[in-house]
């Protein structure tokens, strides 16, 4: 392992990150909210850090290993987090704390979407802005960025990109060069955001809305610049264009990429993850709406359609926007929404939870082995479309679920050690770990009445959802250290 060349590549990616604290300064200039020297403070520490990291090792130029790129990416969100605090911390309004700040800046990047904050619609718009700037720097990964836009990685990068991009099977390229791939995937980003933003816009929202929707939206984070959420604008077809651009941004981007560039979008329907994803989202769409609708929750059958399918989309993708208190319908409707989290986007989508391909796989599995019951000596392959998948998938496959529900299970014990009723722990962690953001009980209105510690844990599951748990695991095992 190049210890001094992860070390020269941080300091490089934390430089880097420091740039993206100048636009809200330019916000805050042209709104005058009074918010610009948090930023330009922030800019400062934060480049000043990445110089001090880069500067001794910065001759150091040997080509990244794999093992490099995983310490990189750990390494990485690690400071990422913790710089990105630096600006809320530095504010005046809101006046945060250090464990406060950490959460919402790693929140953001994560793109969970839960928050300590409250009274958004009166906080500067600069921070506004600046939180919804995180989660669309988080959604594809600022990883996968900096190898689209360092080719000093060199061959290297694929490192990076295998550690950084989330789902069971990373060696699928889009382009020969790793590198045209990274620009490739965010070209389709950027381009979905500016065509989710002049949707949002032309629906109705103001110019800073959609631009600051259309973020978190294609980040599939959830944040907003109001504390009613989506439900503040009270527009159906805003409802409409969220609900279009959330199933969009929930899909594997690779499938977008091949549509683009050969014109035909029979490669959606021609993809079994695609079609999982569909099936499910209607499927759960379904049963909401029935369960809606009997129960009389709304007083017609339009705004049952409107408001169920869209609370569907947005917790089923782990978005997380909210247009009314979906914790407070009635029966289990909340738990089911919040079980559909766990499944949550596809691989190589911004969306979080275990993703639809690993679901599909481990149903796959189950399917195969009561038929190897009636057939105990068949040879019974698991395929996904005509594609027969290699055991060794599905054995990771196996163990990153196992490794889940342990660390979903231990987490949740730390939370009721530290006070929490059943509920409020259980959709905690669900929330963070899912990279969800809204969750049931006292954090139905947000985290910022949990203790330090339950923060602190929440913080640690957003990150391992995040970086899919292994990418993190994998640094404290003895055979990763073993040279």
């Amino acid at each position: 392992m190049h210890l001094t060349v992860v070390q020269r590549i941080l300091g490089l990616l934390l430089m880097l990150f420091s740039f993206s604290m100048l636009p809200p300064v330019l916000v805050s200039w042209y709104y005058n909210d009074g918010a610009m020297a948090a930023f330009i403070s922030g800019f400062g520490v934060t480049f000043g850090v990445g110089t001090l990291v880069w500067l001794p090792v910065r001759h150091q130029l040997e080509e990244l290993r794999l093992r490099d790129g995983f310490l990189i990416v750990a390494a990485f969100w690690l400071g990422l987090g913790a710089m990105g605090g630096v600006p809320l911390f530095f504010a005046q309004l809101p006046d945060m704390s250090f464990t406060d700040a950490i959460f919402e800046s790693v929140s953001g990047l994560t793109t969970t979407g839960a928050t300590v904050l409250t009274g958004l619609d009166d906080l500067p718009r600069s921070i506004l802005y600046y939180r919804q700037q995180l989660q669309w720097l988080g959604g594809m990964g600022i990883i996968v960025l900096a190898v689209a836009i360092l080719p000093m990685l060199g061959v290297g990068g694929m490192a990076l990109y295998k550690a950084e991009t989330p789902g069971p099977m990373k060696d699928s390229k889009l382009t020969p060069r790793i590198t045209e791939t990274a620009k490739a995937l965010w070209y389709i980003y950027l381009g979905l955001t500016i065509a989710c933003a002049l949707a949002y816009w032309g629906a109705g929202m103001s110019l800073f809305d959609a631009i600051c929707h259309s973020f978190s939206t294609i980040a599939i984070g959830g944040f907003s610049t109001h504390d009613q959420s989506i439900g503040y604008f009270d527009s159906d077809l805003i409802d409409l264009v969220a609900i279009i651009f959330m199933i969009a941004a929930g899909a594997n981007f690779s499938l977008h990429f091949v549509a683009w560039r050969d014109k035909n979008f029979r490669s959606y329907l021609a993809d079994p993850e695609f079609r999982a994803y569909i099936k499910l989202l209607i499927s759960i769409c379904a049963v909401t709406l029935t369960y809606l609708y009997v129960a009389g929750v709304y007083d017609n059958l339009g705004d049952t359609l409107i408001r169920g399918m869209f609370q569907v989309v947005s917790v089923a993708t782990t978005t997380g926007f909210t247009t009314d208190e979906f914790w407070i319908w009635p029966g289990a409707l909340p738990v089911i929404l919040i079980f559909s989290s766990f499944i949550g986007g596809c691989a190589g989508s911004t969306g979080g939870g275990m993703k639809v391909i690993r679901w599909l796989l481990l149903y796959l599995q189950g399917v195969r082995e009561v038929k190897r019951l009636v057939h105990p000596n068949a040879e019974i392959p698991v395929k996904l479309g005509n594609i027969v998948i290699a055991q060794r998938v599905i054995e990771s496959v196996w163990g990153f679920f196992a490794v889940y529900v342990v660390l979903f299970a231990f987490m949740m014990v730390v939370l009721l050690a530290d006070g929490l009723d059943q509920v409020t722990a259980f959709s905690a962690i669900a929330a963070s770990l899912n990279n969800l953001g809204p969750g049931l009980g006292e954090i139905s209105n947000g985290f910022g009445g949990l203790s330090n510690l339950s923060k602190w844990v929440c913080i640690l599951a957003m990150l391992l959802g995040r970086l899919e748990i292994f990418t993190l695991l994998v640094l404290v095992s003895r055979s990763f250290w073993d040279r």
